[in-house]
């Protein structure tokens, strides 16, 4: 792996994450801007550390920089959802290009209560339609950064997210959005993580402090290697850190 990130999540004492930015240019228009979708909110030492991850995997000059990354955890309830929320909303306010988050995770979504946003009208009814992607998509409170829902529920809806189908909306995906964030099933839920990270630049690994098992982060690991998938890093969750924020924030 090429690099270990620590992200230090604490509970209480937020406040605004919306800080003012440039205005990004030539931003299409859409029907489905959500524009009381409220801002998501970090405390001070937090959001240094999303913007210390958003800045290593995505703001690094070179070619290599990835803009189509998985987030994916290696057991159910890391944080993976949290994860690519924030991930997501604090690149938007880096960047002049769109910023979109995808919710594959059709077992258990959960991408649009980060937002406070309805779940309709999304990727599995994507799946099924026709419409142009964009329709699926609802633009948040900045300008540049949207989101696609999981969608109405359908049963094994989870088996779409392998179909030929699914490459042709991800390739449209591509196309539509400068930045694709996408939050999928842990790999141990079933494949589907893998194949879409082989239609990614690399996965994000997000592990619960004292609750992720070693053996099993190790094994979902292996598997990324063996699907020859490429592993940006490691993201430690809900780390408690030893000190106070305000002596942190001094530092």
């Amino acid at each position: 792996m090429s690099r270990n990130f620590e992200l230090l999540r604490q509970a209480g004492g937020l406040h605004d994450l919306m800080n003012s930015v440039e205005e990004p240019e030539n931003l299409p228009a859409d029907n489905n801007a959500a524009a009381s979708t409220p801002a998501l909110e970090l405390g001070g030492m937090t959001r240094d550390e999303v913007t210390k991850l958003v800045h290593r995997l995505f703001l690094n000059p070179g070619p290599q920089s990835p803009r189509r990354v998985v987030f994916t955890g290696a057991e159910a309830g890391d944080g993976c959802s949290w994860m690519c929320a924030h991930v997501g909303e604090v690149l938007a306010s880096h960047v002049r290009g769109s910023v979109c988050m995808v919710d594959c995770n059709l077992r258990s979504p959960s991408l649009h209560r980060q937002f406070k946003t309805e779940n309709h009208y999304g990727l599995s009814d994507a799946l099924l339609g026709s419409d142009s992607i964009r329709q699926y998509a609802t633009r948040l409170l900045r300008p540049n950064l949207w989101l696609v829902s999981c969608g109405a529920p359908i049963e094994n809806g989870h088996t779409l997210l392998t179909s030929e189908r699914m490459r042709v909306r991800m390739a449209e995906l591509r196309e539509e959005f400068d930045y694709l964030l996408i939050d999928v099933a842990p790999v141990a839920a079933g494949n589907e993580g893998l194949v879409l990270a082989r239609l990614s630049d690399g996965v994000v690994l997000v592990l619960k402090a004292n609750s992720s098992r070693r053996e099993t982060a190790w094994n979902v690991l292996q598997e990324l290697k063996t699907a020859n998938v490429r592993a940006l890093g490691a993201v430690l969750n809900q780390r408690t850190f030893p000190i106070p924020e305000a002596i942190y924030n001094w530092l």
